[in-house]
């Protein structure tokens, strides 16, 4: 299966060069020309590596990287015209990996995604993930819960799917308020926080054994929510 990179950045020719470039060499490449789109299509395609500019309209490169890192761990290179070690410091700091400056040698691109190509996980198959008697099947989408010996499929609306996805593609991460938000809603709804309880609660309803004292589905005061597995303290 081809690696899939998503590339971020406000310049049009160089989204279309990159584009080029890298889908000869054999990679699955998703473009977006501002950080709004590029967490929407981050979120909808799943990349494996992201080349990321700083200075985009609607959500700015490092506020972008912060919000994938509170769900997805895939290698994060910066392409930025920002020369300063300040601007550096900083993109590394939220989460980058790596730090490239424009203009950029392609040999010297090459050579970096290659590096973080090596790096990714080999599994071909979406995960399974397992809590309590729930069962979350990431490629098939379904939940099913077992009560009494016998499985039986959990109904989720779309909105509750994409809060219990996001969960479970980070077990035992913290998983901030804003990354759900903007997830679910985009960027316009970065302070609606009452959707979230909202839709926890019924996620409880539906996943825990008790409800109104969760297992599993942990709240982080004032911070997100986390997925805790069997064999974790969530007070730990």
């Amino acid at each position: 299966m081809a690696v899939t990179i998503l590339i971020a950045d406000d310049d049009p020719q160089i989204l279309r060069a990159l584009r080029i470039i890298l889908t000869t060499k054999g990679y699955r490449v998703i473009t977006a020309e501002d950080g709004a789109r590029a967490m929407d299509a981050a979120i909808a395609g799943h990349p494996d590596i992201f080349l990321i500019d700083l200075g985009m309209p609607r959500l700015d490169g490092i506020a972008l990287i912060e919000a994938v890192r509170g769900w997805s761990q895939a290698p994060i290179l910066v392409l930025s015209g920002r020369t300063g070690e300040a601007d550096k410091v900083r993109a590394l700091d939220v989460g980058a990996d790596d730090y490239v400056t424009k203009p950029f040698s392609i040999e010297e691109l090459l050579a970096r995604i290659r590096v973080m190509t090596r790096r990714l996980p080999h599994e071909a198959d979406e995960p399974v993930v397992e809590f309590g008697e729930v069962t979350v099947d990431l490629a098939a989408q379904a939940v099913t819960r077992t009560v009494g010996g016998t499985s039986r499929y959990v109904r989720l609306t779309p909105t509750e799917w994409k809060v219990l996805e996001v969960l479970a593609r980070n077990p035992g991460a913290l998983v901030t308020r804003r990354t759900l938000l903007v997830h679910i809603w985009g960027t316009d709804h970065v302070t609606d926080t009452g959707y979230l309880r909202l839709y926890m609660a019924q996620l409880r309803r539906k996943l825990e054994p008790e409800p109104s004292h969760p297992r599993y589905l942990i709240t982080e005061t004032g911070m997100g929510y986390r997925l805790v597995l069997d064999g974790v303290d969530p007070a730990e």
